[in-house]
């Protein structure tokens, strides 16, 4: 797996972390065929709400990994509304520490929450604040926990529905893979107008299958190159994705290797202040032809710096021009038509950079499934006190 046998995944604390960033692509099919399953009673319970009101907020929170599952998904989401549903996404954080800056008594409201563990009392505090404040309150929690605290608490609740990903993406390692990109699947599928069923999903999962057995050559290349930072870069919502992209080299360095993110256009803007001969910059190129333009831009810019810095553009094809201006080019489009948005590339980029952040870590000593031994982050975060609001 990855390069790596079964001795040594054991042997540097790596196993869960490896078999969940290696399962996705099966644990995607077994998502997918269970959400088709239950399409009408979820499906169901989202248009009745839709038609019980005029204008419909929908706010996707969640914290870390799971809030950004929000940021990625609202640009494509928002591209799909006819006018009367509007998508937001706000951290549970946010929600918690200020809920008189983000939550509208008058405005009928769908709280989505996603959560691996369903525990973290952010999310449930969140939820509680919903109730709480907003007069007509909805909630779908997302998460890969049937026991969570989240699950548990809306059993009773006819306004709200839990949608379970499969087992195997309850991660048991430290860091959020599989269930970060079950959850994103699940939301999609749900709130989407485009079914995530049929042709294009078997190409992403096929897709999946092809990078999941080939990356670890082009990453163990990489490798061999002696970074300490690494910059993600992306536009819309693959900018986002750079988001968690950096969290997950963060996460399994144990800080050791300084990861930011940033957009394609933004990054001149101050943060390319960070590059020197020990930079590795990864661009998410997007499959949008107006904005692939701004990607290479700064693509042929980080080509032409005098830097030792190296340059990886994740593509959807081979593309002769990123071939030539990047150290290393990874296509992931493996069928033969090519996706219909940066939804579908940002599912198989990802893995690159699960897989990069995890190879990483062994090279550097650290163990992957528990990158802090000393408890300074834990998997479920601790220390968090919730107080009481008056609203």
């Amino acid at each position: 797996m990855f390069n790596l046998t079964a001795e040594e995944l054991e042997m540097k604390k790596a196993v869960h972390t490896a078999s969940e960033i290696h399962q996705q692509p099966e644990v995607w099919q077994e998502l997918v065929s269970m959400i088709f399953r239950q399409r009408e009673s979820l499906k169901g319970f989202i248009e009745s709400i839709y038609q019980k009101h005029e204008n419909i907020r929908v706010i996707m929170t969640g914290a870390g990994t799971s809030a950004f599952i929000g940021d990625i998904l609202v640009p494509e989401l928002r591209k799909q509304t006819k006018g009367k549903v509007q998508f937001e996404a706000i951290p549970t954080t946010d929600i918690v520490s200020n809920p008189n800056e983000y939550l509208l008594k008058d405005i009928p409201t769908i709280m989505v929450s996603f959560a691996r563990s369903g525990n973290s009392p952010e999310s449930v505090a969140a939820v509680s604040l919903g109730e709480q404040v907003i007069d007509h309150f909805y909630q779908v929690v997302i998460t890969c926990n049937k026991d969570g605290k989240l699950a548990k608490n809306i059993k009773s609740d006819d306004n709200a529905i839990t949608i379970l990903t499969p087992d195997k993406a309850h991660d048991q390692g430290f860091a959020m893979t599989s269930s970060f990109t079950c959850m994103i699947i699940a939301a999609y599928a749900l709130f989407t107008s485009n079914a995530f069923t049929g042709n294009r999903t078997k190409q992403i999962i096929a897709s999946g299958e092809r990078l999941i057995e080939s990356i670890a050559e082009s990453i163990d290349d990489i490798l061999a190159f002696d970074f300490n930072r690494v910059v993600y870069l992306g536009s819309g919502l693959l900018g986002q994705l750079s988001h968690e992209a950096a969290l997950k080299m963060l996460e399994l360095s144990a800080g050791k290797v300084v990861s930011i993110h940033e957009s394609s256009l933004g990054f001149r803007h101050g943060p390319k202040s960070i590059l020197n001969e020990k930079s590795l910059v990864v661009l998410f190129m997007s499959q949008d032809a107006y904005t692939r333009k701004y990607d290479m831009d700064i693509l042929r810019e980080l080509a032409a710096d005098d830097s030792e810095m190296k340059v990886i553009a994740l593509t959807e094809k081979k593309d002769q021009e990123v071939d030539e201006l990047a150290d290393w080019t990874i296509p992931v489009n493996y069928g033969q038509d090519l996706f219909a948005s940066d939804f579908h590339l940002a599912l198989l980029y990802i893995i690159f950079a699960q897989t990069l952040a995890l190879k990483k870590s062994i090279q550097l000593g650290i163990t992957p499934d528990n990158p802090s031994p000393d408890g300074r982050v834990n998997r479920v975060v601790q220390g968090v006190t919730i107080y009481g609001y008056d609203k």
